[in-house]
């Protein structure tokens, strides 16, 4: 405004001699040209006051928070790739938290796979004033009376690992979901098993061509479990490998213990000897498996009968099982890169900045994820 005003009346005293000169009109035209300038220098200087000003605002706002209260509703903690990353967050919430000057609290809840009691624990944490609450869906068709209840209270919320049925309960709450491609598992399932049958034909027991196969499904409502399930399949197909289902697909729920059991009963009526591969969701699953399947001599890892079996999660259960001959394979889904990308996306969300400000994550093609990728494992 000043450097306005200045010029204005500098243009007001080039008139004034101008028109004592008779030079009026060239005057005048210089001084509009010089006034118009004037007035767009001085509208850009202040749009530059204003934006500098609310980052200031902004940045003085994050700064004046040092601690955040994050809650995290867990979906059971007795899963194995679960606890993983949960162990990632609470290693991560001191580690990221110490580099930004944060102090980053964490309060957990265990659902046990139960939405009641998971709603229940919603209730209290949304209510008790946190910063932000990430939430492990128990059901993942059920998401709808916690993001009610983050809208209830003005608490911002996201979703990991078990991706909400809805993804309307994820875009239309400016919210996000921090999980993997839930058709990549399965693909490199696939991938593995046409890649251990080039190299060693003799997966096909009987030498007919066809490779028998049964799958293990976590929960049938899962969008990864039902990914994992179709693609393992899928790819081996597309990769020229002639299978044949022998059984419907055996829903475990992810158990180690429902998933023993399952096999258990499909020893004696399908016969062991002819199975040739098990295809598993989790790894947790696969060792349940395996433990049906040392009971009648076969996968004990000492060179002798065995059928492939080919997990997820790359635990460290399923790891040394690999390194003992008794698993076949496994898909590493990255439990501690998970925590680490919940801590990252917490913290901001409790700033109120965006999602990926400050982090080298990127945003996945459908708007509003985050993926972390698999990796193929075998020994």
């Amino acid at each position: 405004m000043k450097k306005f005003v200045a010029i204005t009346l500098a243009a007001l005293m080039v008139l004034s001699l101008a028109a004592c000169g008779g030079q009026q009109a060239a005057a005048e035209a210089a001084v509009e040209e010089a006034v118009a300038e004037a007035v767009v220098e001085e509208a850009a200087a202040e749009a530059a006051v204003e934006e500098a000003v609310e980052e200031v605002v902004a940045e003085a706002a994050a700064a004046g928070k040092d601690e955040v209260n994050i809650g995290v509703l867990v979906w059971k903690y007795s899963d194995t790739y679960g606890s993983s990353v949960r162990v990632a967050m609470e290693k991560y919430a001191e580690e990221i938290g110490a580099q930004l000057g944060v102090k980053v609290n964490l309060e957990m809840q265990d659902g046990n796979d139960d939405q009641a009691t998971q709603n229940n624990q919603a209730d209290v944490m949304f209510a008790s004033g946190k910063d932000l609450i990430i939430i492990n869906l128990c059901d993942t068709s059920a998401g709808q009376y916690l993001a009610d209840l983050g809208n209830q209270y003005g608490v911002p919320f996201f979703f990991y690992n078990k991706e909400p049925n809805d993804s309307s309960l994820v875009t239309n709450n400016d919210s996000i979901f921090i999980g993997t491609k839930p058709e990549e598992a399965g693909i490199m399932q696939g991938e593995i098993l046409a890649e251990l049958l080039e190299k060693n034909p003799e997966i096909d027991k009987n030498g007919d061509g066809k490779i028998n196969y049964i799958e293990f499904m976590g929960e049938p409502n899962n969008a990864e479990a039902i990914a994992r399930t179709e693609y393992s399949a899928k790819r081996a197909i597309e990769l020229g490998v002639d299978l044949n289902e022998m059984v419907e697909t055996q829903v475990c729920m992810w158990d180690t213990a429902k998933a023993q059991d399952a096999m258990t009963a499909l020893i004696p009526s399908l016969g062991v000897e002819n199975m040739e591969v098990i295809f598993c969701n989790n790894d947790d699953m696969a060792i349940g498996v395996i433990a049906a399947l040392n009971e009648v001599g076969y996968n004990l890892g000492d060179g002798g009968d065995e059928v492939v079996v080919i997990g997820v999660d790359a635990t460290d259960t399923a790891i040394e099982a690999i390194n003992n001959g008794k698993l076949t394979g496994t898909v590493k889904q990255d439990g501690d890169a998970m925590g680490k990308c919940n801590i990252y996306m917490a913290i901001n969300g409790a700033l109120g900045n965006g999602w990926l400000d400050g982090t080298d994550y990127q945003m996945a093609d459908d708007g509003f994820s985050v993926r972390i990728p698999y990796a193929k494992i075998t020994k």
